[in-house]
């Protein structure tokens, strides 16, 4: 008989039947995750906290040379050298330039002459009036005579004077053939060479003197931002960043961040009709000389501190139809809700937000394409979910 045969297969086929169905009754009854009915999303979320914020504006602007000193000759001659290398650093009284003096010097010679003319004058009128004031005493000379030899003697005076004027005025002419640097810095180009003709007080500069260190960086901000800041200054949302000077870093072309650090000098005091804006004027140290005058820059500058601001992920932030920012938050019971926030600036990889959410709002910031307001979601922290694929390795 084979039935004996049969039985072992019979057994094992009822046995993997009943897996099967246990399997599949196991499946139909499975439950859907907490917080929700079955097809409800998850969604991921933070929840947010005031914490105490800079507010730092990034503002355009242009750096400007410290001082700026273009030569003029003060007198006109024929240019005997050119006593600098273009582009090169000079200092203060360096001379730059030399006139043809003979002139000058001529002239300086006369009027010194003239001078001693005038003293020796002086000397003969004041032994002549000594003379005549004894004289007029006995009435040796009428006293006309002794009139005439006093105010000769102060006419003689007064040609002294006239005379060391036209000395000290040929001095000073000889000295402007020799046109010299008033500040120290670096010298451009030269507009002239040696032999040319120049002019006292000509229109063209003959060389410009510019120091760039330390430097300037003029910045402009919108008088709407400025009042914005100072209302909040004065309502006691922002409160000062501390101390007098303001610190402010720079952003070059290029996008690299400069080396050192300025600060603040000045604000302005009018707004410029053309534009709506402000200048603000900060003061670098420049000390290799990286920044040249003229160079597109950008500055950021700490004006406040908001001690009530969120910090929202970039990605939980969008933009409503005008342009209004806008994050959904999940609200008590677990529904979604809308929220239009005021994202004022942008931290690391968050938003800084000051109005439109309160402490322990949840924000989404992951499941957002899965939603829409009002409805129902499941909830996941975002700080679990972060936690969560770390801890499974670990458990392997």
């Amino acid at each position: 008989m084979q039935t004996p045969r049969i039985l072992p297969f019979l057994t094992a086929g009822i046995a993997l039947t009943g897996a099967l169905l246990f399997s599949a009754c196991g499946d139909g009854q499975k439950q859907p995750p907490a917080g929700g009915p079955p097809g409800t999303p998850t969604v991921t979320v933070v929840t947010v906290q005031p914490e105490s914020v800079a507010q730092v504006a990034e503002l355009p602007g242009r750096t400007v040379p410290y001082q700026v000193a273009e030569l003029r000759p003060q007198v006109t001659g024929i240019v005997k050298a050119r006593l600098f290398k273009e582009g090169s650093e000079v200092k203060a009284g360096q001379v730059l330039y030399r006139l043809d003096p003979a002139t000058y010097q001529a002239a300086y010679d006369s009027a010194r002459a003239s001078q001693a003319r005038a003293e020796a004058n002086l000397e003969a009128a004041r032994l002549k009036a000594g003379r005549y004031a004894r004289l007029v005493k006995i009435e040796a000379v009428s006293a006309q005579a002794n009139d005439e030899a006093q105010a000769g003697q102060k006419q003689a005076q007064a040609d002294v004077g006239v005379a060391k004027a036209a000395l000290d005025r040929a001095r000073v002419d000889l000295d402007y053939t020799r046109v010299t640097s008033p500040i120290a810095g670096r010298i451009g180009r030269s507009s002239v060479t040696a032999g040319a003709l120049v002019t006292a007080n000509q229109v063209a500069a003959l060389a410009t003197v510019q120091q760039l260190d330390p430097i300037y960086v003029d910045l402009t901000q919108s008088s709407t931002e400025l009042l914005t800041l100072k209302r909040a200054l004065d309502a006691g949302t922002l409160t000062r960043a501390g101390g007098t000077s303001v610190p402010v870093q720079l952003v070059l072309e290029d996008g690299s961040a400069y080396g050192a650090e300025g600060k603040l000098e000045f604000s302005e005091v009018t707004v410029d009709q053309a534009t709506g804006s402000v200048t603000l004027r900060a003061v670098f140290p420049n000390p290799k000389g990286e920044l040249l005058p003229g160079m597109y820059v950008r500055a950021r500058l700490t004006q406040g501190v908001n001690r009530d601001a969120m910090l929202v992920p970039h990605a939980a932030v969008s933009r409503d139809p005008k342009g209004n920012a806008t994050v959904m938050v999940v609200n008590a019971e677990n529904k979604v809700e809308a929220r239009v926030v005021e994202a004022v600036q942008s931290k690391g990889d968050n938003w800084v937000v000051t109005e439109g959410l309160a402490a322990g709002d949840r924000v989404i910031v992951e499941g957002l394409q899965k939603v829409k307001p009002g409805a129902p979601v499941q909830v996941q922290d975002a700080a679990a979910a972060a936690a969560a694929p770390a801890a499974a390795p670990a458990a392997k």
